[in-house]
Formats: structure tokens, C-alpha cells, sequence
């Protein structure tokens, strides 16, 4: 990891998050939409299971918890899995834009957030959809098939737009819509 004081970067997604973010998946899909976004460029991040991941964003978190600016605090859920839950007792955001993005995209269901995540990814950094053929939100249903039911895939969409609408230094890409492979598919039949 190559950050100065990593832990501060880590602490400032709590704060513009308003002082607390449920979960790692959203921490790590959060911030690689912010810095697609513009925001900053602190971590790498490349494509795991879970979509868009930063082990320096993970590393970065776990020294502000132990150096204390964040509390991390974990819950079990109701399947019987873990949580962490991060807080930040001052939390005074200085960029107001970024603030409303981080605030935006932590209210927006985990599942949905990463399926978001991961299609930009696959946009941007695999290319599908972009240089190379086919759609990211196909390719996200294919690697996601169980989390990409019951419209998730649509409402992640959706999110995604609404992020698209807020004010940004970089302007998230434009991203073919999830319906296209299917309404192509149906004018063929």
C-alpha cells in the first residue's frame, strides 16, 4: 500500500457517508463508484466475487479501526452470517458533492449497490459493452444469476442512473440499459 496515512482516506468515507456505513460490500462498492466518479483515486480495486474489490481499501479500514478515528462494530444477521457496522463520532463533511453522493449510494440496498458496481466495472475495466461486444448488465446477470432475480438487476440499473444525475468531477459512464439483450431477443421471436 503505497497511501500516506491510509487510515484518514478510510475515516473520510465514514465521515461523507455522514458517520456511519453498513457493511463491507458497501464500503468497497461505494467508494469504487466515488472514485469512478471523480472523487479521488486512493485504491485499486479489481474484480472478485463479490464485484469491484480494494485489499488496500480493506487494509486501509482495519488501521483506521485500530488507530481509532472509526469504530467498526459487527452484528450477526438474521441467516446467521456477519456485519460490520462503521461509525465515525466527528463527522463534519468538507466537500459537499461528494457528500451527497456517498450519502446517496449508502442508502441504496447492498445487493443492488453491487450489481451497480459490478457493471460499471465490467464497462469500464473489462470493456464489455464498450470496446468489447455484448452488455454489462448481461454479463453481470451471467457471473450474478441468484442476486441479478425478482428486478434487482433493474432497480441496480436504476440506481445507477440516479447516481449518474448527481454532481460529479468525473461524470459516471453511460451504460447500455439491461433491457437490451432481451428486447432484441423478443423482436426476434
Amino acid at each position: 500500500m503505497r497511501l500516506r496515512e491510509p487510515h484518514k482516506i478510510a475515516a473520510r468515507i465514514i465521515q461523507d457517508a455522514g458517520g456511519e456505513l453498513v457493511g463491507c460490500t458497501r464500503l468497497q462498492k461505494v467508494t469504487y463508484l466515488s472514485q469512478l466518479a471523480g472523487f479521488s483515486n486512493d485504491f485499486e480495486f479489481e474484480y472478485r466475487h463479490y464485484g469491484p474489490f480494494s485489499e488496500d481499501l480493506a487494509r486501509s479500514m482495519e488501521i483506521a479501526v485500530a488507530l481509532g478515528p472509526v469504530k467498526e462494530v459487527e452484528r450477526q444477521t438474521d441467516w446467521g452470517g456477519r456485519y460490520s457496522v462503521y461509525t465515525l463520532r466527528s463527522s463534519r463533511p468538507t466537500d459537499p458533492d461528494r457528500t451527497a453522493f456517498f450519502r446517496h449510494a449508502k442508502g441504496v440496498d447492498a445487493n443492488e449497490l453491487e450489481l451497480a458496481a459490478t457493471a460499471a466495472y465490467l464497462f469500464v475495466v473489462e470493456q464489455i459493452g464498450n470496446s468489447k461486444p455484448g452488455n454489462p448488465w448481461e454479463e453481470t446477470k451471467l457471473r450474478k444469476p441468484e442476486k441479478s432475480a425478482d428486478g434487482r438487476l433493474q432497480r441496480a440499473a436504476d440506481v445507477y442512473n440516479a447516481l449518474r444525475k448527481l454532481r460529479t468531477p468525473t461524470p459516471l459512464p453511460e451504460l447500455p440499459s439491461p433491457l437490451i439483450k432481451t428486447e432484441r431477443a423478443s423482436e426476434q421471436t
